[in-house]
């Protein structure tokens, strides 16, 4: 017969798994509500498919005695981890519980935050760290900083080989944004969520200056001035929403190929609007993203870091079922010339790509590097080879199109067949030249303009000599710089015909640790 005073085991375990759900109490949990965030579990239910989420350690608390943090243990510690499937496919995940703490980091923490990403690297699955935390715990002094940096080492041994994206779903501060910095891609919720290095107060007591927590770290500010953050979302189930997109043109890690999906649109069809979308004349803008998306599969296109030097667009396709990344000059912005920006927003996606077998669509309008002191000062040489090394040391299938324009050591830089490209073609709009034909004449026709009787007529005339023999496709294609001069409507069928071909690709590199690229 069991004693009244024993306490009943079943009960207790319930009990105790009632307290890590609630965190840290029904009152800070309509707290997140009324700001229009999730807890970290809804957010956890949201994301995953029904009933596959399976938690690690969510009766584990913190060790500390500091500060009386020996009366305040919540079970789990602040931070939901386990793994769970979207689409079917496993994912492990981590969400920061704003509830327990402000979030924040302490040894138990971050111990749960490296089980579940050491067991995402043996398993071979992607990562996803939704993050709203105030950064270290203050309370628990060095065992928070050593924390973070098993953290952020956990992070640096995952890059490359599964994939990590980062929701940002709150205010991350110090600590808190440098593993989501390390991380693949970044979410951002309009209004709700801000990344910093330092708060508001701490800059205007150092500095002087007065700035709103939207100005220093908002979505805005980081999805399209500073580049950290790629996605800005109007709201968190939108974000979460997204991050299941984007994992769907992903492969689970490193060695395995990315998904093909049933295909839905004719990889024959040849979209006759192409032939009208490049405009006559070479300084007129049309937007690329227009081009791109009648090539691609209908309704594939889904931009990357779209508000971030808008003169290059990066983004994930598909063709005829297959994911691929795509790379693009914008001539609506900035005439899609690369500069600094640009340069840093390429090679990163395209080292991404690479890293995970997702082959690259590169299209080509561009009139050369961003001329200017501010460029030169701030090293558009260092940073626009970045993107020539990212794009020469790609192994993956590189498939290039000329649209317009490509000039100078740009035209390099694009996936070119120099560096390695696999096939490069070229629309019969496309000019291939050292510089446009205007720069070139004044350069080599100077002395006779000057002489001339009517320099504009006589200018009008060398440009148009210039044109008819470097400015077009055919001196590279009888060179075989370019496979082949196509009409635009071909597009379609000819890339999926060669994504097909090179979908055994297998580049070899010579052995060595690895390059020494400049960043």
């Amino acid at each position: 017969m069991t004693d009244d005073t024993d306490t009943d085991p079943i009960a207790d375990l319930r009990e105790r798994k009632r307290a890590a759900e609630l965190g840290g109490g029904e009152e800070r949990i309509e707290s997140q509500h009324e700001k229009g965030k999730l807890t970290a579990r809804e957010r956890i239910d949201y994301f995953l498919d029904e009933d596959t989420f399976h938690e690690f350690d969510q009766l584990r608390t913190h060790r500390s005695t500091n500060f009386d943090m020996d009366e305040r243990e919540v079970p789990g510690d602040g931070v939901v981890t386990g793994y769970g499937e979207v689409d079917g496919r496993t994912v492990f995940v981590f969400a920061h519980d704003f509830t327990v703490f402000g979030g924040s980091l302490g040894e138990v923490f971050a111990q749960k935050v490296c089980k579940v990403m050491d067991e995402a690297m043996e398993v071979g699955a992607p990562i996803i760290g939704l993050n709203d935390s105030a950064g270290a715990r203050i309370q628990e002094g060095i065992d928070s900083l050593a924390g973070y940096a098993e953290v952020f080492h956990r992070n640096q041994q995952a890059s490359g080989v599964v994939p990590q994206i980062s929701a940002i779903m709150g205010p991350c501060a110090g600590g808190a944004v440098y593993s989501p910095a390390i991380t693949d891609f970044i979410f951002m919720v309009e209004e709700t969520s801000h990344m910093m290095i330092t708060g508001p107060s701490v800059i205007e007591t150092v500095t002087g200056e007065e700035v709103s927590f939207e100005e220093l770290g908002g979505a805005a500010a980081h999805t399209s001035e500073s580049g950290v953050a790629h996605f800005a979302e109007s709201d968190e189930k939108e974000a979460l929403d997204d991050i299941k997109r984007l994992l769907s043109y992903l492969p689970q890690n490193n060695v395995e190929d990315p998904p093909r999906v049933e295909p839905w649109d004719d990889p024959d069809r040849e979209d006759e609007e192409l032939l009208d979308l490049v405009p006559d004349s070479p300084r007129k803008p049309y937007d690329m993203t227009d081009v791109i998306g009648r090539i691609v599969d209908e309704g594939s296109f889904f931009s990357v870091a779209e508000s971030y030097a808008r003169n290059l667009v990066t983004a994930f396709a598909r063709l005829d079922g297959r994911s691929v990344g795509v790379v693009a000059n914008q001539p609506r912005f900035n005439a899609g010339t690369l500069d600094i920006d640009a340069s840093l927003k390429g090679s990163r996606f395209v080292r991404f790509c690479d890293a995970f077998n997702i082959p690259i669509l590169t299209f080509v309008d561009v009139p050369g590097f961003m001329p200017g002191k501010e460029q030169e000062s701030g090293g558009i040489i260092k940073h626009g080879a970045k993107l020539l090394y990212a794009f020469s040391e790609a192994s993956v299938p590189l498939l290039t199109t000329i649209t317009r324009k490509a000039y100078g050591g740009a035209y390099d830089v694009m996936a070119s067949k120099h560096i390695d490209a696999d096939v490069n073609y070229a629309w019969p709009t496309a000019e291939i030249a050292v510089m446009g034909p205007k720069g070139a004449v004044n350069v080599l026709y100077d002395d006779e303009l000057d002489a001339a009787d009517d320099t504009d007529a006589r200018r009008d005339e060398l440009i148009d000599e210039y044109r008819d023999t470097f400015a077009n496709p055919y001196t590279a294609a009888e060179r075989g710089f370019v496979d082949d001069v196509i009409e635009p409507q071909e597009t379609r069928p000819t890339l999926i015909e060669d994504l097909e071909m090179l979908s055994s690709k297998r580049k070899q590199t010579p052995e060595r640790k690895h390059g020494n690229i400049p960043l």
